[in-house]
């Protein structure tokens, strides 16, 4: 008969990758983790880990196992928490995917009051400014910033964004202050690899007018984006999150070019399909109020 014990331990080997740092994410001795795992292995009549000296590897019927074994798991857990919910509890485990300059600036001072108000939850955030499959990687729900382009998700409006095509007050005094789309080909800029081509995207512009300035830097954060753009390095479409201290203070200046850049949203989606929790829910509701609608990082929201 299989343990959930022991399914637990070796979906901990499995992604820790060793015993030892198995046992210290769960919490056990390293002899107890081993022992459990041979159980598993002897009730399933088959080994699931390749042992050499330095490490394991699972075997071709421990990675079929795995994904089974993970959503076994998975479920046990909601469940525990689907009847803490009908007690009018939060608890359980919750696994997020944030982007890591959102996550530090913004969502960190939110979550903090929300995981005290409900010490039941158990929160793992991973600050990834990577597209992640939510579904395939097991992720509760991913916070993104941008166009919902998945259609495998479901997504839940947090606030409205808006990006700016900023500068320093140096370089336009170097360079000049472009006026028009056709200016760009002039400049230098700092673009976000993550977005590719996309980025430089304006509304109601023609085909023929779309510009994008020469390549500075490439980059896939949104901090060395912003600190590129203060040292002069160029331009950059920065979202308002990022740049909205440096705005009011100066630092950075907005450009007008006639042309709005494509509006976008700060939004929490989770897998088609999936049940959303009770406390995903709840934590969205806390995540709208914190933003605010201005949310209160743009300019002039108050």
């Amino acid at each position: 008969m299989l343990k959930l014990d022991g399914l637990a331990c070796f979906v901990a080997i499995a992604e820790a990758g060793s015993l030892s740092a198995a046992a210290r994410r769960q919490h056990l001795s390293k002899s107890v983790v081993s022992e459990r795992l041979a159980e598993l292995e002897r009730a399933l009549a088959t080994p699931l880990f390749h042992r050499s000296t330095r490490r394991l590897s699972l075997t071709e019927d421990g990675q079929a196992f795995l994904a089974r074994a993970t959503r076994i798991l998975r479920e046990v857990d909601e469940a525990a928490a689907e009847l803490s919910e009908r007690r009018g509890e939060l608890t359980g485990p919750m696994r997020l995917s944030a982007p890591v300059t959102f996550g530090r600036m913004h969502l960190g001072p939110a979550l903090y009051p929300f995981l005290a108000r409900h010490p039941g939850i158990s929160l793992t955030l991973e600050l990834d400014d990577r597209r992640v499959d939510a579904s395939a990687e097991g992720f509760d729900a991913v916070l993104r910033h941008g166009v919902v382009s998945d259609s495998r998700l479901v997504a839940w409006v947090l606030a409205p964004s808006r990006r700016l095509l900023v500068a320093s007050p140096a370089y336009l005094q170097r360079h000049g202050r472009p006026q028009r789309l056709a200016d760009l080909a002039r400049h230098r800029a700092v673009h976000y690899m993550n977005r590719g081509i996309a980025d430089w995207r304006f509304s109601d512009a023609r085909p023929d007018e779309f510009v994008r300035p020469a390549v500075a830097l490439r980059v896939n954060n949104g901090d060395m984006m912003r600190d590129a753009v203060l040292a002069g390095l160029g331009l950059a479409l920065l979202p308002t999150f990022v740049i909205g201290a440096e705005l009011r203070a100066g630092t950075l200046v907005a450009l007008d070019l006639e042309r709005e850049v494509e509006p976008e949203a700060i939004y929490l989606a989770h897998p088609d399909g999936q049940r959303a929790s009770a406390k995903l829910r709840a934590l969205a509701d806390c995540l709208r109020t914190a933003f605010g609608s201005p949310p209160y990082w743009d300019p002039g929201a108050g």
